[in-house]
Parts: C-alpha cells; structure tokens; sequence
C-alpha cells in the first residue's frame, strides 16, 4: 500500500478528508490535491473567552496548527520521493517527523472540535451513552475530571491527555500521549486536551492548573459523544 494511502486512511479515523470543510461544530480534516490543508474553525478567536484568550486562539490555529500542516506536507513529499528511490533508510529516519507534524495535525484538528462557546453549548454537561460510561467507570463527571486533569498535570514536558474508547471492548479510559503523538491503533479518540505550554502560557503563564480547569467550560461534549457512537 502506498504510503499517501496509509496517512489517508489514518486522517480517517477523526474526519473524512475532503475539500470543503465539514460545518456545525466539526472541522474535520481536509486536503486539497493530495496535501493536508488547514481547517477553518466553525467560531471566530475570540469567542471562548474568558477560558481560553482570542490572541492564543490565533496563534494556537494560524501559527501552530499552520505549521504542523505545512511540516507535514514537506515530509510527506520527502518520504514519497524516498519511496520511489527505493531509499529505506531515508524513509526509516522520516517517520518519526511524520508521527510529530501528522499527529499535531491530527490532534488539534480533533481539539477545535472539541471546544465551542457558551452560546453554541459550550461547558454543557454529556449526556446519553457517553455520560453513562463515565458514571460507571469514573463514578461521575466531576470526579472524571478530576481524574483527567490529574493526568494532564502529571504530563513531563509536553503533550496531551485524552479520553478514549477501546475499539474491542467498548471500554473508556484516561490516556496521557508525549509531544505530538496521535491516538491511533486500539483506540478511538473521544476527547482531547493540549497540555503544551503554547495552548496556555500568554494568559495563564505558569499557572496551567488554572487553563486545565478553564478549559471545561467551553469544552465541546456533543463532539465526544459523536464520536463515541
């Protein structure tokens, strides 16, 4: 299989790839002649204030997020061109760079989804299967958070923390990843928190405890319940 195809199929997972960007609330990932493209977000920057600042908003989606999309497409190339030189060590030494800017596309495509404002629902409580789910396995959605922000805060240096379902036994669970590293494979990406400094620091400084807290009030459940199924 080519290796486009895998990343293709891979993107999949959160969002079918298309041109025109999905609308209410979902992102989704988009290409546009075989390149990721940077999606719109369906709320203008500043419209999670106060949790979450216009000028982070910004930086985070058109500085960022821009240049994990951009960083992937160079990489992509670089292992295709590699690929058809039959160069395997060149694509061995690629991957990892794949991993990092695919997976920081990937994860904050998921994060932008998971986030509205007040107005659009935003900080509303689950409900349904999902919030069933929780109750059983965390005994409550404050006590899930408290379980989840822990897990944020115990993230050394940087990274995100997620709620995920098992594909095999249906099961939720609280998972901290590394740097950039995608939820991928057994799991199924429910919600997803940026615990890097940049998603943060020109508001809260070194005050994170406060942005993991913050952040629930403009946090997006009927994405993580879709997802959920």
């Amino acid at each position: 299989m080519a290796f486009r195809n895998t990343i293709s199929q891979a993107c999949q997972r959160v969002g079918r790839p298309r041109v025109n960007h999905l609308r209410a609330g979902l992102v989704g990932l988009s290409f546009v002649r075989g390149k990721a493209t940077l999606p719109d977000l369906p709320y203008d920057y500043g419209a999670l204030e106060p949790a979450i600042s216009g000028r982070i908003m910004e930086l985070h989606h058109k500085g960022h997020h821009n240049t994990y999309v951009n960083s992937f497409n160079e990489v992509t190339e670089k292992y295709a061109a590699a690929q058809s030189n039959s160069d395997i060590a060149s694509q061995i030494a690629l991957l990892p760079l794949v991993n990092f800017h695919g997976g920081g596309h990937l994860n904050h495509t998921l994060f932008w989804e998971n986030l509205a404002p007040k107005s659009s629902g935003g900080g509303e409580p689950p409900s349904g299967p999902l919030k069933d789910a929780i109750d059983q396995t965390y005994g409550g959605v404050e006590s899930f958070k408290k379980n989840f922000n822990a897990a944020l805060a115990g993230i050394q240096g940087s990274g995100w923390a997620w709620l995920v379902k098992d594909k095999e036994t249906g099961q939720i669970s609280i998972r901290a990843y590394a740097n950039q590293d995608p939820v991928v494979g057994k799991y199924v990406p429910l919600l997803g928190i940026d615990g890097w400094e940049h998603a943060y620091y020109l508001q809260y400084e070194n005050r994170k405890a406060e942005y993991f807290k913050a952040v629930w009030d403009v946090l997006n459940w009927k994405a993580a319940e879709r997802r959920f199924g």
